[in-house]
């Protein structure tokens, strides 16, 4: 399952690690836009099987930060 971005902005913390087991609702990424922070959520549980991003990288609205399996 692919994680996307809900929004555009900044990769500012990763907050898993592949290997990683999740559970729904389970912080997997914080973006930051306009001063703002914004989690990005683990939509369902799972193990984290690919991160597609980096701290700091800019992203767009729909980009895949995380992949589920």
């Amino acid at each position: 399952m692919d994680i996307p971005a809900h929004i555009t902005g900044t990769v500012w913390k990763i907050e898993c690690q592949v290997g990683q087991t999740v559970k729904a609702g389970d912080v997997l990424v914080i973006l930051e836009s306009m001063k703002m922070e914004m989690p990005v959520e683990a939509t369902e549980g799972g193990t984290v099987k690919e991160i597609r991003c980096k701290e700091s990288q800019p992203v767009n609205e729909g980009d895949v930060l995380v992949v589920l399996e």
